[in-house]
């Protein structure tokens, strides 16, 4: 009986969530509310053998990759609700901007401000670099070592000429700049990564290589298409069965 008590409970506090994105709806477009919240918000979660904190963390990187900033305001409270700390949102949001650039991370990062403001969170937050001007390429780049591979040992260094200097970012900013950051673990940084472009859609080499860097890190076949599920309600079936097509060919 207490596990079935227990069930019950679970299944109430998943139906009361489901229509917190979308209350405002109630109203207006009331049947929509109802299967939209009953669907993103009790039938794709029970799916799930994700933990509410990751499962957020997931859906708040997947609605960046789709731009879907007010979606993003919505579920922002239910994120940190679930156990996300404001720095892990911040962390979520800055890494954001080397996959997606900052002409679509802005609205982001000033929304979770202007929410952090109302909820009186002080600003700014606690420094969380741990590199420097002199060793980011070389942090970078092991940590892109520790993802991929040996394979990519000295990256920063290779390549055509002419593109070496973008080779030289991706090591110092991409990785040195943001991955290396406290807050959040390796593993959960490429995990978000793969959230970004899967929700953008039409980087679907980029995304299979990084389905394939997930799966160096421990989030593996089961793992990734438990969190591209999760996010399905938040960027649709197309970029969703995409994604799916690059787990497994990450897998092969």
């Amino acid at each position: 009986m207490r596990i079935i008590f227990i069930g019950v409970i679970a299944v109430m506090v998943m139906a009361t969530c489901a229509f917190a994105n979308v209350k405002e709806f109630r109203k207006t477009d009331p049947e929509f509310a109802e299967f939209f919240g009953n669907f993103a918000g009790v039938e794709v979660p029970s799916q799930s053998k994700l933990d509410a904190r990751t499962r957020y963390m997931a859906i708040l990187a997947a609605l960046m990759g789709c731009q879907g900033v007010d979606e993003f305001r919505a579920v922002l409270p239910e994120a940190l609700d679930a156990g996300l700390t404001p720095s892990e949102v911040k962390e979520v949001i800055y890494q954001g901007t080397a996959y997606l650039g900052i002409g679509r991370t802005r609205p982001f990062l000033t929304s979770a401000n202007e929410f952090f403001t109302q909820k009186g969170i002080s600003l700014p937050l606690e420094n969380a670099s741990t590199t420097t001007p002199d060793n980011r390429v070389e942090k970078g780049n092991g940590a892109q070592v520790e993802i991929f591979g040996e394979g990519m040992k000295g990256f920063q260094d290779s390549g055509p000429e002419e593109t070496r200097h973008i080779n030289r970012w991706l090591a110092g900013n991409c990785f040195g700049d943001y991955y290396t950051r406290k807050g959040l673990t390796l593993r959960e940084r490429e995990m978000i990564t793969f959230c970004y472009i899967a929700a953008q859609g039409g980087c679907e080499p980029q995304l299979t290589a990084h389905a394939k860097g997930n799966m160096n890190m421990g989030n593996d076949k089961a793992y990734l298409i438990d969190v591209v599920s999760q996010c399905l309600p938040y960027i649709g079936y197309p970029r969703s069965l995409n994604a799916i097509t690059c787990i497994n060919k990450a897998a092969e």
